[in-house]
């Protein structure tokens, strides 16, 4: 970045507007601090963050994606469920211990409800029918994680983040939209701002705290980072694998109990970590779009808009060893070979292809009972791009998932792919959330340490009145 370029100063600059930079900047006016804060975010406002693909139905490609990117981030637009426990949602209470981990939960929950969220809670009104899932888990090898949920919904979310985003404004937090971090600047260990671009040109913003809060999005961004700048980091597991479509009938029972069941097992022979995730009843599979047009799957739920299926994803979790370090750039890697077998868009099979050995025809898919709600899926054959590992995990998985939920492994149940979680980068910190480059904070899922809203929103809250002490 050249010297020449125009400078701007600001005493807290975060960069990435999803719930934990968004937090964050909560956190500092919650406190009264009156230090200027600018927030700069790759995407839009909220109110102009609306995918074309529901008035195409086929994916246009937006540079970039309006579903990763903008203003509340990509899980609050995408879906928006907040998980109450601090049992799921990444590693943040080993880091910060979990008594604070789950009174700032409960904090952050009031913040929601404050600015509008559903008071309703998922999950706790039937605990004979939930001790019923769990010993059917139980007979399946697997543990049931029943974890209380409030649900937003994605456009109830988006009206809830929409008063945060007047909020801020309102407070004098800069929102700058559809501005790119280039760079941080740092020098002799101290973290001194950044290298921002937009449509005016380029320029530095230079601050005394920099905060780099881009999410899941921003993940393989921040491992380039780390590389080129020193930030302590190292190598997290690895989440990869499908987006399992079927019929609300099949999953009726834990819907109405639990609204969204969280399995873990350990399937043979590898015994790797196997879990569903982000449960959708009457919810719609979608595609979002990543650096390079890599197109991932990813699902969604309305508060009022219902389809005939639910979704959810399958994720096997794999740890690597030494040499290899790069867990990103390895799931990458995957995900184009998928779309390269959909030219482009994300696969879809049925389960009892993939047993069968065989790929799934668009007619196939024409007769069956399970009506894909991601309408451009490509049928084909996953298991042509999928490593052996992950696809036997899966597999297995979702045959003991199956005494749980009699019909999930139906041979007309749909697996789409790839589902990639890119948060397998984990930046070194300690419980104050201190990194190794003075002046700089990692939060939210792009630092390895939480996945999901709710704990994100704890860590950028935290952060905010980390910061603010140092005022």
């Amino acid at each position: 970045m050249s010297s020449s370029a125009a400078t701007k100063t600001s005493d807290v600059l975060i960069i990435g507007a999803g719930p934990a930079g968004i937090f964050c900047a909560l956190g500092l006016i919650a406190q009264g601090d009156t230090r200027h804060i600018t927030l700069v975010e790759k995407g839009l406002p909220i109110e102009k963050r609306s995918c074309p693909k529901l008035k195409t139905n086929v994916c246009v490609y937006c540079q970039p994606c309006r579903i990763t990117t903008g203003f509340s981030g990509a899980g609050a637009f995408s879906d928006g469920k907040l998980s109450l426990s601090t049992d799921v949602g990444g590693d943040l209470p080993e880091l910060i211990g979990h008594d604070l981990a789950q009174k700032t939960l409960e904090r952050c929950d009031q913040i929601y409800l404050d600015f509008g969220a559903d008071p309703h809670v998922e999950g706790v009104e039937n605990p004979e029918a939930v001790a019923d899932i769990r010993r059917r888990a139980i007979r399946a090898g697997l543990k049931l994680v029943d974890a209380p949920i409030r649900h937003l919904g994605t456009e109830k979310a988006q009206e809830l983040y929409g008063a945060i985003q007047n909020k801020l404004a309102e407070s004098g937090v800069d929102l700058l939209f559809e501005h790119n971090c280039d760079d941080l600047i740092v020098e002799d260990g101290h973290c001194l701002g950044a290298y921002i671009s937009g449509r005016e040109g380029s320029f530095e913003i230079r601050a005394t705290h920099t905060v780099v809060a881009t999410g899941r999005r921003g993940a393989a961004w921040l491992d380039e980072l780390c590389e080129r700048h020193g930030i302590a980091h190292e190598s997290g597991p690895m989440d990869m694998g499908v987006r399992v479509e079927v019929r609300n009938e099949v999953m009726d029972d834990v819907n109405n109990v639990l609204y969204e069941s969280k399995l873990v097992g350990y399937p043979n022979p590898f015994r790797d970590k196997v879990r569903t995730f982000c449960q959708n009843p009457g919810g719609f599979v979608s595609q979002e779009n990543y650096d390079h047009d890599l197109a991932v799957v990813n699902g969604h739920s309305y508060k009022e808009k219902k389809s005939p299926n639910t979704n959810l994803a399958v994720l096997a979790t794999q740890h690597f060893q030494a040499p290899f370090n790069r867990p990103i750039a390895y799931s990458q890697q995957v995900g184009q070979l998928v779309n390269m077998l959909g030219e482009g868009h994300i696969l879809v099979q049925r389960f009892g292809d993939i047993l069968d050995g065989k790929r799934t025809w668009p007619d196939e898919l024409s007769r069956s009972n399970v009506v894909p709600t991601l309408p451009d899926a490509q049928a084909g054959d996953i298991t042509s791009a999928m490593p052996y590992r992950t696809m036997t995990n899966i597999v297995e998985f979702i045959k003991a998932v199956d005494m749980v939920v009699p019909g999930f492994a139906s041979n007309e149940t749909l697996l789409y792919a790839p589902e990639l979680k890119f948060y397998s980068n984990r930046i070194v910190m300690d419980e104050n959330l201190d990194t190794n480059i003075e002046g700089l904070f990692c939060l939210g899922d792009s630092s390895g340490w939480t996945r999901g809203l709710m704990m994100s929103s704890v860590m950028g809250l935290l952060a905010g009145e980390r910061i603010a002490e140092h005022s």
